[in-house]
């Protein structure tokens, strides 16, 4: 993988972090398989997707995976924050879907650090916390000349409190279960002799 992106991915330990964009889940589950131990996932109950274990299992045991359903964003929070400060699990996502306060951004942090677990909040665009150590925007992008068991994806990070901004098209290997950084067309071997 390239400098820039290792420096920033995977997503640095005993913090919480962000990722929105129609891509979010499936970072989710990919940042889930860099770390091992069990993930629990919180959603609210109103939520209408659901987590689909034969698409998880492209990226990590759906055994591992933890299912905490809520009544609503208060409840959520409450249970990832004390599943963070316990420790015992190797990522914690929250779904959510209102705007996280500076102060309740600040205790999940808190709660990260004291139990070196790593915290992974799904956001709506627009929406993201100043307490986030970094946050990413991840979306399938079109290309043709990718196999057709495979999407391309480009995960932009927007937010980086340790370090610098950038964007990275990224492929996931189903086959190795590893993730590939993809140049992009226009700076792919041989694409010179495309037109534009």
């Amino acid at each position: 993988m390239p400098a820039e992106f290792s420096s920033s991915f995977p997503l640095r330990d005993s913090r919480v972090h962000e990722a929105c964009g129609p891509g979010a889940p499936g970072f989710a589950a990919i940042c889930a398989t860099r770390r091992p131990g069990e993930v629990l996932w919180v959603v609210e109950d109103w939520q209408p997707e659901s987590l689909n274990p034969v698409a998880l299992s492209l990226f990590f045991d759906p055994a591992r995976l933890l299912l905490a359903r809520c009544r609503d964003q208060t409840e959520g929070l409450a249970v990832a924050e004390e599943a963070l400060r316990d420790g015992a699990l190797a990522l914690v996502v929250i779904v959510l879907s209102q705007p996280l306060t500076l102060t309740t951004g600040r205790r999940l942090q808190l709660a990260a650090k004291a139990g070196a677990t790593t915290g992974l909040c799904l956001i709506p665009e627009g929406m993201g916390s100043n307490a986030a150590e970094t946050r990413w925007h991840c979306a399938p992008i079109f290309d043709a000349e990718v196999p057709p068991d495979s999407t391309l994806q480009c995960w932009k990070l927007i937010k980086n409190k340790s370090g610098t901004l950038g964007a990275w098209h990224v492929r996931w290997d189903t086959a190795a279960r590893r993730l590939h950084v993809v140049s992009p067309v226009a700076q792919r071997p041989g694409s010179q002799d495309v037109s534009g």
